[in-house]
């Protein structure tokens, strides 16, 4: 094989431990109608060593800073299930992939549960709400190949409905994050 096709296949990967500046614009929690469709895996194993994965829009992150993600899960989730209870032991870890602007993504997170950012509202409104830093992340991506896609998906008719709840979600995590400070 010459050096210049080792070079095309070689492994372009970037390792950080802060959001780069596209990542923090991507989970803003601003513009949301224009950044619906991504989806990241939250990915994170139970007591049990089972793998579990949580889908997540970008009405479900959020980036305060450089090195914070917030999430909200629905309350009754396996995932947000499983997060309580490593935080109950002292340490709840989780890992978000996700492709974005032709590389893959894996971050690895450092999670602890945040307060109920909902107060005295309904179960049904109610949110499991969670603020992570990030412990390392890495960038991967190829020069013979570009990533597309990852899982996305479309709102269709209810597109103006889920936007309200992802700006309100948003705001929700917002909030959690301001009482935890």
């Amino acid at each position: 094989m010459t050096d210049s096709a080792s070079r095309e296949r070689a492994l372009e990967q970037t390792v950080f431990d802060e959001w780069p500046t596209e990542l923090r614009a991507l989970f803003d929690g601003t513009s949301l109608e224009t950044k619906a469709g991504f989806t990241a895996s939250l990915i994170l194993c139970e007591a049990n060593g089972h793998l579990r994965t949580s889908l997540l829009g970008v009405g479900e992150l959020y980036a305060p800073d450089a090195r914070t993600l917030a999430f909200a899960l629905w309350p009754s989730s396996r995932a947000a299930r499983a997060l309580r209870e490593q935080a109950a032991r002292g340490r709840a870890q989780a890992g978000l992939t996700f492709v974005y602007e032709a590389a893959f993504y894996q971050v690895q997170l450092d999670v602890r549960p945040l307060s109920d950012a909902d107060g005295e509202r309904g179960a049904q409104d109610a949110l499991a709400c969670f603020v992570a830093s990030i412990e390392t992340g890495e960038a991967q991506q190829v020069r013979y190949a570009r990533l597309n896609s990852g899982i996305t998906f479309e709102l269709g008719a209810t597109k103006p409905a889920v936007l309200e709840r992802w700006g309100q979600q948003v705001g929700r995590l917002r909030q959690a994050l301001l009482g935890a400070r």
